[in-house]
């Protein structure tokens, strides 16, 4: 159980987001954490922005000139994912966590406040139930996998509703 962490959010936005969305976007991060069994305390950064800003970002370190609705920027290349073993193979490894802390820099996560109030209207539930799946879904972004093949995106898939059914957060 993953006991102590920094979980960094910053908003860009002056969108209301309208729920504890600190609190509640910790706990998706923990428990996206214990599911994959990481060993190390971690670090996290969230930051809210709009469509301009995940824009940029999309175009700047993508090459796509369009917005999304997250962006997931992991400190470590996993192979397999989630396979921590790979931090503390050599001296090089040290990179990957927080000299202050010890805690393993997982990496940064970037939501589009404005895309997901979107998504959440077209796919009928709430802002907080959008912002959940956006965060699972980039925690596993962050820890290794993906979804570019359909046997990924099925296993990723799996992962996303078993952190979000273990929250007993579910489309409403």
């Amino acid at each position: 159980m993953v006991s102590r962490m920094t979980i960094l959010v910053e908003k860009e936005t002056d969108d209301e987001i309208g729920f504890d969305y600190e609190e509640i976007l910790g706990k998706v991060i923990i428990k996206a954490i214990e599911l994959e069994k990481c060993p190390y305390q971690c670090e996290v950064s969230v930051t809210f922005t709009d469509d301009n800003g995940i824009r940029e970002l999309n175009r700047d370190f993508r090459n796509l000139d369009v917005p999304t609705d997250v962006l997931s920027f992991p400190m470590a290349d996993y192979s397999p994912p989630a396979d921590f073993s790979i931090l503390g193979e050599d001296e090089a490894a040290a990179m990957y966590f927080n000299p202050e802390s010890g805690e393993l820099l997982l990496g940064d996560i970037i939501i589009s406040l404005e895309r997901a109030k979107e998504q959440a209207k077209e796919y009928g539930h709430s802002l907080k139930r959008e912002v959940c799946f956006l965060t699972a879904h980039s925690m596993l972004h962050l820890m290794g996998y993906d979804h570019m093949a359909d046997r990924d995106r099925e296993v990723m898939e799996s992962k996303q509703d078993e952190i979000l059914n273990a929250l007993g957060i579910t489309r409403d």
